[in-house]
């Protein structure tokens, strides 16, 4: 088995990233994480891609913690190079290995999503899932995505927004930068400014149980359904770089 290349950015700013709780760390191994928050924002993007290719060879995960998106990335989109970006080193140890004993090759940097240590366009699709909320240099990720994505490569995007994060619920458990949380409009406007595209039919806002402040029980045990007119918790789209 190959063991998995490691690189660490030695001008590494953590400053700019909001780690996680305690809870979030233990929250990251549960199965509810992988199922029903991972798994599912996958398979939607995955239905959100228009012209779609056989295969995207070159896959970043930035912000890819445990690293569990990895077989799911190989599953839908068949690449032949992984790579695995977070700020955490202790994490991306964890990542590597359980992704070496599911037999995946991963090549992992310690840096942030501003600073990536990869070729201009070099990539063809960024998986950035739940982690735009903890950076504070959102503006500067963006430009470093759109830097080493290739023309017409994916960044999938699949976020919370400001209504979620500063829920109390979350408040209690997690912690995020609270002053650079975005409605889902605002980081459709960030993503579109910073130089991608980003169809209509790619765009998806999903009102998922674990993301209301009643975890889904009125619906669930009352038949209750939620308002139509609402502000957005959850923001999935595929943007495509111009």
């Amino acid at each position: 088995m190959d063991s998995p290349t490691y690189q660490r950015n030695d001008a590494l700013n953590s400053g700019m990233f909001v780690p996680e709780s305690r809870f979030g760390i233990w929250f990251l191994k549960t199965e509810t994480w992988a199922v029903h928050v991972l798994k599912r924002a996958l398979s939607d993007l995955e239905c959100l891609v228009l012209d779609r290719q056989p295969r995207y060879a070159t896959i970043v995960d930035v912000g890819c913690g445990r690293g569990r998106s990895f077989r799911l990335l190989q599953e839908c989109f068949r690449p032949t190079r992984m790579i695995g970006i977070d700020v955490d080193g202790a994490m991306l140890k964890i990542a590597a290995l359980e992704t070496a004993q599911e037999g995946l090759v991963i090549e992992f940097q310690q840096t942030t999503s501003s600073r990536l240590m990869l070729p201009d366009e070099s990539v063809d699709m960024i998986f950035c899932h739940q982690t735009f909320h903890h950076l504070m240099d959102q503006e500067e990720a963006l430009a470093e995505f759109h830097r080493v994505l290739k023309p017409g490569g994916l960044f999938l995007f699949a976020e919370s927004t400001r209504k979620y994060i500063h829920s109390p619920m979350i408040r209690l458990l997690f912690r995020h930068p609270m002053d650079v949380q975005r409605t889902a409009e605002e980081h459709l406007a960030m993503i579109r400014d910073a130089g991608f595209d980003v169809p209509a039919r790619s765009i998806s806002y999903p009102y998922l149980w674990w993301s209301r402040n009643d975890l889904g029980l009125l619906e669930r045990w009352f038949g209750i359904q939620p308002a139509k007119e609402r502000e957005e918790t959850l923001l999935n789209c595929v943007a495509v770089r111009r």
